[in-house]
């Protein structure tokens, strides 16, 4: 496979493109989190109709469902650092409008469908870019270590900073949260606009299509992940760990309330507990994946994941749950780190955002049913502390056949070493 000098990591890069692109995509997921608590405050200032309401989730996901593979085959297309300005100055435009909007009075409930479904869409192209810039400005000995600080900055944006602000400022005033993400978004195309270069994946010399359609391009990334057994398991494992995990998170918050009998403001602490164990993931996660035998940390993730949501499901005192919940956290993280070192070292450059565009659809799509199902489980069971247990046990299962899948990848990840 070809690359061109242009894409690669150069020392030069390494130095000054990882640490650019880290600091924007902190910007902007301290944007996405400002924005994921402002947009629902200011729809119920508008409007108490629980459809409406409950709708504004959906319209916030929905892009990510229906547009992560084209957004993925154009990023295969075009230089991804400037796709990333371009939809991070696109959010910024578009919220500094909603905040004029509100000051100004004239915010409508559709308005505000309008403005989430346009950041919305606008940050599946920046994050799918983020993710796959990656490889350009690391080298790969760095890769395991870029992608478990890529997943602390969301952490920390989208946990930690960004939902306390929103609703701390949207207190002040109502447009202050929304004048703010437009800040957070614009500092985050400023970063990457100071990353000097060309960052347009090359095609191999063996692709005789130069003028190869959009289509085309899907149809060659999908045949490619298809051809490839143990890429396709993994996409197939994050999407098994998406599904039977969500089984109870989204019963989290009546576990607590109803299993624990807590307070809507302990609740918070979980949130909290679940953000530490998040980051003590990403602290730790490169340096397994550098270690150990993909396979083993990959089913090590599942597993610890698994049995956290087991023990969730028989203990009953908060203190120990809310621990056990940082436990699951953390040893997500460790697999999804995983996941994207893998994808990194085994999917060509210039493949890389069909591949990661299929592999969010499925994963991303699994957790509206995983949730669906959860509900439906809760009331069959009784009890959400039966669900969380279900839930474990099917995610310690996914592990084992993740263990016995997944036995091919370390010779996989040998070839490309």
């Amino acid at each position: 496979m070809a690359h061109d000098s242009s894409t690669t990591a150069s020392p030069a890069r390494t130095r000054r493109g990882l640490p650019l692109l880290l600091g924007a995509n902190a910007a902007a997921n301290l944007g996405d989190g400002i924005a994921k608590v402002a947009f629902p405050l200011l729809a119920a200032t508008v409007t108490r109709d629980p459809v409406l309401i409950a709708g504004l989730s959906a319209a916030q996901f929905l892009p990510w469902l229906l547009l992560a593979v084209l957004a993925g085959a154009l990023l295969d297309r075009v230089d991804r650092r400037k796709a990333i300005v371009l939809a991070n100055t696109a959010r910024a435009a578009a919220i500094g409008g909603m905040a004029v909007l509100v000051l100004t009075g004239s915010a409508s409930i559709w308005m505000v469908y309008v403005g989430a479904l346009v950041v919305g869409v606008a940050e599946v192209v920046a994050d799918s870019a983020a993710n796959v810039l990656v490889p350009s400005v690391v080298d790969r000995s760095g890769l395991s270590s870029a992608s478990s600080k890529l997943q602390a900055t969301e952490i920390v944006g989208q946990t930690f900073a960004g939902g306390p602000l929103g609703s701390l400022t949207f207190a002040v005033f109502a447009a202050f949260p929304f004048l703010l993400t437009s800040a957070s978004f614009a500092v985050g195309a400023a970063l990457m606009v100071a990353l000097a270069g060309s960052f347009r994946p090359e095609r191999p010399a063996s692709d005789e299509r130069p003028n190869a359609t959009l289509r085309t391009d899907l149809v060659d990334g999908m045949r490619w992940l298809f051809a490839n057994p143990t890429m396709w398991r993994l996409v197939i494992a994050a999407g098994g760990l998406a599904l039977t995990s969500e089984l109870a998170q989204a019963q989290l918050v009546l576990y607590a309330l109803e299993d624990l009998e807590l307070t809507e403001a302990a609740f918070g602490v979980f949130g909290l507990v679940g953000g530490v164990g998040g980051l003590a993931g990403a602290a730790v996660a490169s340096r397994l994946v550098d270690r150990f035998r993909a396979r083993y940390v990959l089913a090590g993730g599942m597993g610890t994941s698994g049995v956290a949501f087991l023990a969730m499901g028989v203990s009953g005192n908060p203190v120990v749950s809310a621990v056990l919940f940082g436990v699951f956290a953390a040893a997500v993280v460790v697999a999804n780190v995983l996941f994207a070192t893998v994808r990194y070292r085994l999917v060509p450059e210039e493949l890389l955002g069909r591949v990661l565009g299929v592999w969010r659809t499925v994963v991303w799509g699994m957790l509206p049913v995983g949730a669906l199902l959860g509900g439906w489980l809760t009331t069959l069971l009784g009890t959400t502390s039966a669900t969380f247990a279900f839930s474990g046990a099917c995610q310690v299962a996914l592990a084992v056949v993740a263990l016995v899948a997944a036995a091919s990848l370390a010779r996989r990840l040998a070839k490309q070493a």
